[in-house]
């Protein structure tokens, strides 16, 4: 039942061997202490941190903001690669919190599937309905991990249901749970008749597995308690019957999830899911881009920037464009052209990423993800080639729900702010309107905790304390249409107009009549709550 599918085109073996994931999850479900235990799993780290340590117990590697350290969430998506078996991970932890989802969207754009994460108490919640949403736009395959069984926990044929009625995908145990709360002892692995038994004691330790013959197997009795067992058994007999044997090659079209269950910060069901990924997971997939789409198996290097991050290490304030590999084999020292400008780029100190470690990168294959340290040429969308004039398509950019004015408190350092803006807006960290009207900036975000992240970084890291106000303006839109119409459009309305830090032309608006008045007089202006970041 383990056989990697085989209709897939064959691609070099040091390409076909890596697994280019993302975790997706509503805010608390535990998606970083997953992420840790993958890197415990794979051998990156010794020893797992806890979102809130206490005292000596470690601090997750995977979030380095000191925001995301105080807070005990992840505000920033970061990537991190290692090895698993003969395979090579490369996983992406997106920001759980519904305030940095214009960060997820973008993460999910350089993934080849997604790991959904699921709360055993709570089920499906809102954010993980959007973010399914995403993945189901992209067709990307979906891995479902229920986590937390050591609580209390829901029934697994409700929580199945509301995944299947929710997310209107088929489900697949791989995975069934016996008992759950204080009751649960473990799981039964459907995919490997095994039974896998929960050690309490030490949270770092995998599970215990012991090979069994079938549900009828004596064995099971020597482990399992009499009224658990009873009820395992009818609940897999359940399951065969009502539900869908798995189908790798529906898992990777994006119609059927398998689901495992477990609970990560007790080590338990992680490596379970780990192998379904190896296995079931896709390999490198096809990049679409213009003119035309871009293959994993393609001799010369293609990658694009799908992240943008600022100061990542404040010591020397600089700036690293997360670039995924669509193609070809990197190697250090490389000249690639930078299809935006036009210009070659010589890739001297390419980095690998583990959480907030970073080590140079002497090679990196297609569905790799590698940071190039740049001192702001490279924008989010930016395309890198061996030459041809390619651009990565489906990378959005979102409209802000909110608006703010922005001003330095030391009325000098007014052009220290604009820099630090700017920097943060080609992150993707926020979006910088320059108001036709008047001086200063207005900043536009999806959520109300970016406005605290922004204030508190432009802080710590420029040295530079800020105020926002609010702004009369409640939200944005792009304005497209020929240069004759957008000129005579910009004239009339200048009170209105504003450029981003593209200088793409930005029309603000107080109320929807503003946004229905527009479409009424102006029949060749189209107003557009997404760009494409295309460049």
């Amino acid at each position: 039942m383990l056989d990697t599918p085989t209709n897939r085109p064959t691609l070099p073996p040091e390409i076909a061997r890596r697994r280019t994931f993302a975790i997706i999850s509503h805010p608390d479900a535990g998606k970083t202490t997953l992420t840790e235990k993958f890197l415990l799993f794979g051998g990156a780290i010794q020893m797992a941190g806890q979102v809130r340590a206490k005292g000596e117990a470690r601090r997750t590697r995977s979030d380095f903001m000191q925001m995301e350290k105080d807070r005990g969430i992840s505000v920033s998506a970061s990537a991190m690669s290692f090895d698993f078996k003969s395979f090579r991970f490369n996983l992406v932890d997106t920001p759980g919190h519904s305030d940095f989802s214009e960060d997820t969207y973008r993460t999910l754009t350089a993934v080849d599937a997604a790991v959904m994460v699921i709360d055993g108490a709570k089920g499906v919640e809102s954010q993980t309905r959007k973010l399914f949403e995403v993945c189901r736009l992209r067709d990307l395959p979906i891995l479902t991990f229920c986590n937390k069984m050591d609580r209390d926990s829901r029934d697994t044929f409700d929580i199945i249901d509301e995944i299947q009625e929710n997310l209107a995908i088929d489900v697949t145990p791989a995975s069934w749970p016996i008992g759950s709360g204080s009751d649960f002892v473990g799981c039964y692995d459907i995919l490997r008749d095994r039974l896998e038994l929960m050690d309490r004691a030490d949270r770092n330790r995998v599970a215990e597995t012991i090979e069994i013959n079938g549900l009828d197997d004596p064995l099971l009795e020597k482990h399992v308690p009499a009224h658990l067992l009873d009820q395992l058994r009818e609940e897999v007999e359940m399951a065969k019957e009502l539900l869908p044997t798995l189908d790798p090659q529906a898992v990777l079209e994006g119609h059927m999830t398998p689901i495992w269950f477990g609970s990560a910060i007790n080590s338990f069901g992680v490596k379970e899911l780990m192998d379904g990924i190896a296995t079931y997971g896709p390999e490198p997939q096809v990049q679409s881009a213009e003119p035309r789409q871009i293959a994993p198996d393609e001799p010369k290097v293609t990658g694009f920037v799908f992240k943008v991050q600022a100061n990542m290490d404040p010591k020397h304030r600089d700036r690293v464009a997360f670039i995924r590999l669509a193609s070809g084999h990197f190697q250090r020292g490389m000249k690639l052209t930078h299809v935006r400008s036009k210009k070659p780029m010589t890739i001297s100190a390419p980095v690998l990423f583990l959480a907030s470690d970073r080590e140079l990168a002497e090679e990196a294959w297609a569905g790799d993800i590698i940071g190039i340290p740049n001192h702001g040429q490279l924008r989010i969308g930016d395309t890198l080639t061996e030459g041809e004039a390619l651009r990565a398509t489906g990378i959005p950019s979102f409209a802000p729900e909110l608006l703010q004015s922005v001003r330095a408190g030391d009325p000098m350092k007014a052009k220290h702010l604009e820099k630090a803006l700017m920097q943060f807006a080609e992150e993707g960290a926020a979006k910088v309107f320059k108001p036709s009207f008047g001086s200063g900036f207005i900043v536009g975000v999806v959520g109300a905790l970016q406005f605290e992240v922004l204030g508190s970084r432009i802080e710590l890291e420029y040295g530079l304390p800020v105020r926002f106000d609010t702004s009369q303006f409640t939200s944005a839109r792009w304005v497209k249409g020929t240069q004759q119409a957008v000129d005579k459009f910009v004239n009339a309305n200048k009170q209105h107009i504003a450029t981003d830090h593209d200088g793409d032309v930005v029309y603000l608006t107080r109320l929807q009549w503003d946004i229905d008045r527009v479409a009424r007089d102006y029949p060749d202006i189209t107003l557009t709550a997404t760009k494409e970041m295309m460049v």
